[in-house]
């Protein structure tokens, strides 16, 4: 006896849609299944995990640092994945964004006026998309698998990050520690609301995220380049028909999407930290994909998602303090959640046959 998936004859758009929703149940099924495990009560865990790090305006501000390169980097990652192309690296290129953005303010930490931030955003994006342009280039010349040789460069990114911070990069006044000069006030990130009772530390990294999220949905959904990338990843032989050329589009994607992975880099460096530091990730690029397809690959859908990832990172800062657990447990959430959202898709997609040994054999 074994299990086999058909294909249905008619996918259910109200399928399609409660997907996600249903992938959110089931993440909160299994998580209040395993906190009773761990011996929390599952009610005031979960409680705990996703609804007391909204009760405070300041965790709404949490909230939104933490969002903001997840949304970015899921909006890019997103694109990727419509032309069938598996940027798996974001990682790295968030990374080499982060450190190409930093030039600025660790080679000229004097530097002043309204062109610094701006000249951080290409330089961030620059890196980023070079970082990207290794797997592509290798991909489309040589026939390399995007998807190992991409992860692979998130590891010499992240030796490259402490090799600078604990060498040439290091802050010569920082007694040592592995760390560059703190940025200037003319190379960080503004905070959306500086002043008054709702004052906090969320930065116009959100403001540039929205931004991004809404420019790309219009890219993929109301241009021909869009079209292009769209008919690539369903049908790369109709694609061929329609004249498009499939290896400049997965170099397109691929420059798109590392662009914007630099771009969170340079957000989270010049916003929520405000130096390069050996670890300046929690693994965002990692959990931008589980964004990216908890969102269906829709731009302005991945702005929810973003938060409610987000949102997993916080709780779990959270129960870290009023639970005593494990910081390792948000992973757990993300990568049953990942798993939720994949059987979802599956299941609208496909029914699950049960064949049993005899009727297998004479079928074959």
């Amino acid at each position: 006896m074994r299990l086999e998936l058909t294909r249905r004859p008619r996918v259910s758009p109200l399928g399609e849609a409660l997907a996600p929703v249903v992938a959110l149940l089931v993440t909160l099924v299994i998580g209040a299944i395993l906190f009773a495990v761990l011996g929390q009560p599952p009610r005031r865990a979960l409680h705990a995990y996703f609804v007391e790090p909204l009760s405070e305006i300041w965790s709404l501000h949490e909230l939104a640092i933490k969002a903001a390169p997840l949304i970015i980097i899921a909006v890019g990652l997103s694109v990727c994945f419509r032309a069938s192309v598996w940027n798996i690296g974001a990682e790295g290129q968030f990374i080499a964004g982060a450190i190409a953005a930093s030039a600025i303010p660790v080679f000229a930490p004097d530097a002043s006026g309204p062109w610094v931030l701006p000249a951080m955003i290409v330089l961030g994006m620059a890196g980023g998309a070079a970082w990207a342009a290794i797997p592509a280039v290798l991909k489309t010349r040589f026939g390399a698998n995007e998807i190992l040789v991409s992860l692979m460069l998130v590891y010499v990114a992240q030796l490259l990050l402490d090799y600078l911070v604990r060498g040439p990069w290091r802050n010569p006044e920082g007694y040592n520690f592995p760390e560059t000069r703190s940025f200037s006030a003319a190379a960080t990130l503004p905070e959306v609301i500086a002043t008054g009772d709702f004052g906090g530390r969320a930065n116009w990294g959100i403001v540039i995220a929205l931004v991004v999220a809404v420019a790309t949905f219009v890219l993929v959904l109301r241009t021909l380049k869009g079209f292009e990338i769209s008919l690539t990843g369903l049908s790369p032989r109709a694609a061929r028909f329609a004249g498009f050329d499939a290896r400049a589009t997965t170099v397109f994607v691929f420059l798109f999407s590392g662009a914007l992975a630099g771009l969170a880099g340079m957000v989270e460096v010049s916003g929520a930290i405000g130096q390069l530091r050996p670890s300046i990730s929690p693994g965002y690029g990692f959990t931008a994909i589980i964004v990216a397809f908890l969102a269906r690959l829709n731009p302005l859908a991945v702005i929810v998602a973003g938060a409610i990832l987000a949102l997993t990172y916080l709780g779990g800062e959270g129960a870290q303090i009023t639970l005593g657990m494990s910081d390792r447990f948000t992973r757990v959430f993300q990568g049953v959640l990942l798993f939720s959202v994949l059987a979802s898709d599956t299941l609208v997609r496909y029914r699950v046959r049960v064949v049993h040994g005899s009727a297998g054999k004479a079928a074959a």
